[in-house]
């Protein structure tokens, strides 16, 4: 399943070269990193949730999820340093384009009345960051598992230097962008 994501970019390099006034298909923008992670929300003390969340984080994206402690303690919060406030995974190579893959062709279509992505979504530097509500969209979750719903954060790094560049780039690889969204 993951040459399907990499054969479409392969196939739109000709295209993007030329959108793009570029000569030389190595400066074409590419992907360098997927980052999946979700917050644990108020689960004190909730070693069940917690390797929940971890687990269905790992089914997922297919590697282990790591947990991210909280740098500084707040106690109007009751939150302590140190404490397990979510859960990340890197994911590069082939792992990042099969999870991209199932992404694209199986979990957004899922989403109940979606419209697309806003394109405010890429930053500066190129990077597109998406925020899921449920990780129910995802096939590896089962249907008995509706109680415990959580959302979700990616991030795809890219290579683009301008905010156009990874727009276009997004775009040719199968993005979709709401209607009507200027550049």
């Amino acid at each position: 399943m993951t040459t399907l994501l990499k054969d479409k970019i392969k196939k739109t390099e000709p295209a993007l070269k030329a959108e793009l006034s570029v000569s030389n298909v190595f400066a074409l923008p590419r992907l360098v990193k997927v980052v999946v992670s979700s917050g644990v929300g108020k689960v004190k003390g909730d070693k069940k949730r917690l390797e929940f969340i971890a687990d269905r984080l790992a089914k997922l994206t297919g590697q282990k999820a790591s947990p991210r402690g909280a740098k500084k303690s707040i106690s109007t919060f009751k939150l302590r340093e140190g404490e397990v406030i979510g859960y990340t995974v890197t994911l590069r190579g082939k792992r990042m384009y099969g999870f991209l893959d199932k992404l694209l062709n199986i979990a957004i279509p899922r989403i109940r009345d979606f419209r697309g992505f806003d394109d405010k979504s890429v930053d500066e530097v190129g990077n597109l960051t998406i925020g899921l509500r449920e990780h129910t969209i995802f096939p590896e979750t089962a249907s008995e598992e509706l109680k415990d719903v959580f959302g979700l954060a990616i991030t795809l790094t890219t290579t683009a230097a301008t905010r156009a560049e990874a727009l276009t780039f997004f775009r040719a690889i199968g993005f979709p962008f709401k209607k009507g969204n200027a550049k």
